[in-house]
């Protein structure tokens, strides 16, 4: 059967915010509709692909492989419109937010959220820099800061953003030739050096005690950990939830699905200043609200 166009462009926004909080009431309270509405807008979509999007819980939904597939092709496709519109007819007066954050949540958490914020608040536009070691966070003064651990880095006062875990994961061939964690020993493990909590504390909650040292492979950023496992030679930790989507986009998957991901020592934490205007009023309640349904797994 072929597909004409999709007859309403909401049943996407709520495909999209359904699918970013896993949470037919969350989505209703970010589009300000109510849970049936986001339901029935839902079984709208699927009925018209012919394919079911969500697999639904008694408390929460979580994305069908067709669902996952799908949400990136969304995601861009609403933020498509939103260039568009902008370059064809103008922007309002706007306020621009300077947000610096550590480079794998900038790349794995924020970069897939900001088209939702823009959209939501059109008269706010975020310009988001990374960090990764401590004198990035200290080259420059934005805004806002996102800053993971280091708490008295760049001031007093921040408030916990996110908490974190760590899964091992690997590419496809690779995961499914852990069948236990002593079978992680076997591999060489990508291990990031500028972090407190890696394979050690995972060997510790896992039970392990290494005959011999382990083969690790050292970079400096979750981001460059991925990738390199992303060959099927190594396993790394993916540090969820800010690295969920980019584990997924590097192809990987859990070696260990049946346990749970390790809790690791440090926060993501959110610095503020002492006085901050409206824009950044609501661009804190917006990154609050959402890191509270952010899930740490993969």
């Amino acid at each position: 059967m072929s597909l004409s166009r999709i007859p309403s462009l909401n049943w996407l926004r709520v495909f999209e915010a359904a699918a970013r909080t896993q949470s037919f009431v969350r989505a209703a309270e970010l589009l300000n509709m109510s849970p049936p509405a986001v339901s029935q807008q839902i079984k709208s979509l699927e009925t018209y692909l012919g394919r079911e999007l969500f697999e639904r819980g008694a408390h929460s939904v979580r994305l069908t492989p067709a669902g996952d597939a799908f949400l990136p092709s969304v995601q861009q496709a609403l933020l498509s419109v939103e260039t568009a519109a902008a370059g064809l007819f103008g922007t309002r007066a706007e306020t621009t937010i300077h947000l610096q954050a550590t480079l794998v949540l900038a790349a794995g958490w924020l970069a897939p959220r900001l088209a939702w914020f823009h959209a939501a608040n059109p008269g706010i536009r975020v310009r988001l820099t990374t960090a990764n070691l401590n004198a990035d966070y200290l080259r420059e003064e934005p805004d806002v800061r996102i800053v993971y651990g280091q708490l008295n880095l760049v001031g007093p006062a921040p408030e916990r953003l996110l908490a974190e875990a760590l899964v091992p994961v690997a590419a496809p061939a690779l995961a499914a030739m852990i069948a236990e964690p002593a079978d992680l020993l076997a591999h060489p493990l990508v291990e990031v050096e500028t972090h407190r909590s890696g394979w050690l504390q995972v060997f510790a909650e896992l039970g392990l005690n290494p005959d011999a040292p382990p083969r690790f492979e050292f970079t400096d950023s979750t981001v460059m950990a991925l990738a390199l496992a992303s060959s099927g030679e190594a396993i790394a930790l993916a540090r969820v939830p800010a690295a969920q989507h980019l584990a997924r986009m590097h192809g990987l998957v859990p070696c260990l699905p049946d346990v749970a991901p390790v809790v690791a020592v440090d926060h993501y934490w959110l610095h503020m200043p002492p006085a901050p205007s409206r824009a950044l009023r609501k661009f804190r309640d917006w990154l609050l609200a959402d890191a509270g349904v952010s899930k740490c797994q993969l």
